[in-house]
């Protein structure tokens, strides 16, 4: 077994006129998932198109701003770039315009969408959203159109925060409903009692920037502060005096639940019917992060039925929200329109950030804000493609075995090759690697461009080793091997000897395979999603497990049994192209010889 260092790659200096486009080494196509849109729902309000630039300086790239932006960014951007701000554009507009600007900024309102980048004819270089979210920009399209996308990740931290702050207090005092009493000349003292912070268990779901400041606010309140992350650093907790705990102990014991997690596959609705039955009776429930992570319809119910006992939302799954929604007109709920980043000084840091970004984009030059298209030279794509889907699944496979409150912060990456230590770049898979790692639970998009610095954000260490094997140069690798340390597991076979979470696989006829789990060698294809189950081997399982799938419809692509000896433990990897039910995997689960089963979705 050899160590070796990744060789840099010399980056080409990239300068840009107003009608020069991106090299072709710029575009790389990922995945389908990552493809985000969300249709946006704001009235079409009609207003005067203003232009902040005169006339255009010949040479110089322009600068489309499609939603207000505060005045030091746009003073940035003009010492720059000829700057347009035009306001309020259908989308027929914006496609008509786009052809002729170089750099697009929006904030949330603005949907830029397949259409826009098509409009633009490839002259579009870069995106800014003016924000964290970038739900409504099309990244499959911006990256095939050769598109930079940037956002502003860090601006408005604070201000969410200091809302979120506000809303508790506001929810606990009944701020809302008794000013609105006492303007209709009401007078309810006893009506509208509080509640006090001191003393109460804040459960923070999600301990990221806007979290920690959150949990900091309200250790200064009095209250006992605890949080779920999965990469939470213990050091930080520890540091604001926050203890670190499991989703499912975190919503059984808090008083107060405040939500500051991204909106992913495995956050979306994860406050619904089933985990708000597991909450105390009488939580109080506070969401300044994205609407989508609460089932709406739940929440009323568990506020009908009183395990809820108010909640003060600042984000809906769908914004405006309907003026006769139950949720809204909920009188125990207090709703903002989503105003976390709505302060004078957020809006002018995030204005300045995206102006930043934006011209260092335009002169070539690549931040960490960047969420797509990564440099890569075209021989190395070519090279690595049918490796890039294997890097990521092996990431998303890994991460979903890890159980406990202790997070992720120790990942070794093991490639077998043939080749000379100082022939493969492996950075495009690393960087896959820790895409697959954290954007599950995150809402940073990880590439190339960013991957070391989301990595070291998170307290994530990634160790690369090579494993120098006999065999022919022309092939890159032989093999893909993760490992995360000092974690536990929802899957206790997938634990090596070493004590690691551990996951292998390799790319066969150009498809990826997962081919070992902990000890056990398997042979599945990583297509749809994955069911693992430890048994003890005897004959009949395959019909038995296979039979419960097929009376729910559930498809089996793949079905691979790896054991220790005849007779004796075994691991069976089945891949579906379908979700099996709760009810499906219970059943499966409760089969004499299944010991242990869990679903993986890819």
């Amino acid at each position: 077994m050899a160590s070796f260092k990744t060789p840099a790659l010399k980056t080409p200096s990239l300068s840009f006129s107003s009608n020069s486009r991106l090299p072709s080494a710029f575009s790389v196509t990922f995945p389908d998932n990552l493809r985000f849109s969300r249709s946006s729902s704001r009235p079409q309000r009609r207003f005067l198109i203003v232009t902040a630039s005169s006339a255009s300086i010949p040479g110089k790239p322009t600068v489309l701003v499609a939603e207000k932006l505060g005045e030091a960014g746009l003073t940035l951007l003009k010492q720059f770039a000829n700057v347009d701000c035009s306001y309020n554009l259908s989308p027929e507009e914006l496609c008509t315009k786009i052809s002729l600007c170089d750099a697009l900024i929006v904030r949330s309102g603005t949907k830029v969408s397949r259409e826009v980048f098509e409009s633009s004819a490839g002259r579009l270089k870069v995106v800014g959203r003016a924000g964290v979210g970038i739900d409504n920009v099309d990244l499959a399209a911006a990256t095939e159109h050769g598109c930079l996308v940037v956002n502003a990740p860090t601006a408005n931290t604070v201000a969410a925060a200091e809302h979120g702050i506000a809303l508790l207090a506001a929810m606990a005092r009944n701020v809302a409903q008794a000013d609105a009493s006492v303007k209709a000349g009401k007078w309810q003292r006893n009506k509208y009692v509080g509640v006090s912070l001191v003393g109460k268990t804040i459960a923070v779901l999600g301990f990221g920037k806007v979290g920690s400041e959150v949990a900091r606010r309200a250790k200064g309140l009095g209250m006992h502060v605890i949080a779920h992350d999965p990469y939470a650093s213990a050091d930080r907790a520890r540091a604001i005096g926050v203890e670190l705990v499991s989703f499912e102990e975190a919503i059984a014991t808090a008083d107060f639940i405040s939500l500051h997690m991204p909106l992913t596959p495995a956050t979306n609705k994860i406050l619904n019917d089933e985990t708000f039955a597991k909450m105390k009776k009488g939580v109080r429930i506070i969401n300044v992060a994205r609407g989508g992570v609460i089932d709406e319809e739940a929440l009323v119910r568990a506020l009908d039925a009183g395990i809820v006992a108010q909640a003060a939302l600042d984000v809906f799954t769908e914004e405006p929200p309907k003026q006769d929604s139950k949720l809204v007109q909920h009188d125990r709920v207090t709703v903002t329109p989503h105003l976390g980043a709505s302060t004078m000084e957020a809006q002018e840091g995030v204005a300045i950030e995206i102006a930043e970004a934006v011209v260092g984009a335009l002169k070539g030059e690549l931040a960490a804000t960047a969420v797509n298209a990564p440099m890569v030279p075209a021989e190395v794509l070519t090279e690595l493609k049918p490796y890039v889907e294997l890097a990521e699944k092996l990431g998303r496979l890994a991460v979903q075995l890890v159980a406990g409150v202790s997070g992720v912060k120790n990942v070794k990456v093991s490639y077998a090759s043939s080749r000379a230590p100082d022939d493969l770049d492996t950075r495009l898979l690393r960087a896959m690697i820790t895409k697959g790692l954290i954007e599950p639970i995150s809402n940073v998009y990880v590439n190339l461009v960013n991957a070391d610095y989301t990595a070291k954000q998170r307290g994530l260490r990634i160790t690369e080793e090579r494993n120098i094997i006999d065999g022919s140069s022309e092939s890159a690798l032989e093999s893909i091997q993760v490992q995360i340390a000092n974690v536990e597991s929802r899957f206790a076979s997938a634990i090596s000897e070493s004590g690691e979470i551990k996951v292998e696989g390799r790319v066969k006829d150009g498809i990826p395979h997962l081919t070992k789990v902990g000890s056990f060698e398997v042979d599945v294809s990583l297509e749809g999603s994955i069911i693992l189950c430890r048994q003890v081997d005897q004959p009949g399982m395959i019909g038995k497990v296979g039979s419960i799938l097929g009376e729910e419809n559930v498809n089996v692509s793949f079905m691979s049994v790896g054991r220790i000896a005849p007779r004796k433990q075994a691991v069976m990897a089945i891949g579906v192209d379908d979700q099996p039910s709760k009810q499906s995997l219970q059943r499966i689960g409760e089969i004499p010889a299944i010991e242990e089963i869990v679903f993986l979705k890819l």
